[in-house]
């Protein structure tokens, strides 16, 4: 189990912090719901988490293969929806790789990226399709 201690800074401003580490986030609601838009949004965080995530399993399957993916890019576009409520409906995620890779590989990477716990915790109205992009 993981701790985070969450505190409310007032207006649309609150701060996190890691337990285990003591590290710090500090979130903002954006500028289009009310915030400054002056860090991460909670569901910015979320779309973080989900790119971080692909990213650690790749890099997991990777050293598990011998693959090098040193200078792996990914880029998750978080699309807002109001249906009847504000909420996420799109994480579109581009990985941009550093080469190359075969058949084979890319299947790897490709159940890699789609079984990480962030993205199979993702509800199914939440759309994220998944491009890659061998260099």
């Amino acid at each position: 189990m993981v701790e985070i201690r969450i505190g409310y800074d007032g207006g649309p401003r609150s701060i996190a912090e890691h337990g285990p580490s003591g590290d710090r986030i500090h979130t903002d609601a954006p500028v289009d719901n009310g915030g400054t838009g002056a860090s991460f949004s909670p569901t910015d965080l979320l779309a973080t988490a989900l790119g971080t995530c692909m990213a650690t399993y790749m890099g997991k399957a990777s050293e598990k293969h011998g693959w090098n993916l040193e200078g792996t890019r990914l880029v998750v576009r978080k699309e807002m929806v109001a249906d009847p409520l504000r909420r996420i409906g799109r994480l579109a995620v581009d990985i941009y790789l550093p080469g190359e890779f075969d058949d084979r590989a890319m299947k790897t990477l490709t159940n890699a990226v789609t079984s990480c716990p962030v993205k199979l915790s993702i509800s199914d109205r939440i759309d994220v399709p998944i491009t890659f992009h061998p260099r």
